[in-house]
């Protein structure tokens, strides 16, 4: 059960900058949604050219996001699937400068999606019955604490999830969340 091959995969200014674009972003999420595709597939759908799909597809790939599937392939055409990967952030502060600036503008494209996604979540909860939960908790924890929790969190992820390729009948795709962050002075208790 669950994608036992996650690969881990770290910061760096190269691969940060890659998820950056935009319509590599867009990419990525074609491809979380669908098994495989190639770059004609992925250009009709977001009404791109294949030559500047073809070309974003290379870097996805250089970059170890994506991965070609050479025995789907017939001729010049080429398949491309996501890869089964750990995405979590470096520590920031063990970035250099570059990584740090990809990351920020990384992070910078997330936010509005991110934020529709809980906008989407708030305003449609009850109309997915068991597909959707929310869990909120509050206690003391130190940085420890938090990075185990984290990692156990990831494994856990990794444990019960499944990819596009490997996914049993009766599986939807999900966008699973987890936030924590310090209390603020004078902030509710």
């Amino acid at each position: 059960m669950g994608t036992t091959a996650r690969r881990v995969v770290v910061g760096d200014a190269a691969r940060w900058k890659a998820m950056s674009h935009p319509l590599r972003r867009e990419m990525l999420q074609y491809l979380s949604r669908h098994d495989a595709a190639t770059s004609t597939t992925i250009a009709a759908a977001l009404g791109e050219n294949t030559g500047v799909t073809s070309y974003h597809l290379r870097v996805l790939a250089d970059a170890g996001v994506i991965e070609e599937i050479p025995e789907r392939g017939h001729g010049r055409e080429r398949w491309w699937r996501s890869v089964p990967a750990d995405l979590r952030e470096p520590d920031y502060d063990s970035l250099s400068p570059a990584e740090r600036a990809a990351l920020d503008e990384w992070r910078a494209g997330q936010i509005p999606a991110e934020l529709a996604l809980v906008n989407r979540f708030v305003r449609d909860l009850r109309r997915h019955g068991k597909w959707a939960r929310a869990y909120r908790s509050t206690g003391y924890y130190t940085a420890d604490d938090l990075d185990a929790f984290f990692d156990d969190y990831a494994a856990l992820l990794a444990r019960y999830g499944h990819t596009a390729q490997d996914k049993p009948a009766g599986a939807r795709l999900m966008q699973l969340r987890m936030f924590y962050i310090p209390d603020e002075p004078g902030g509710p208790d």
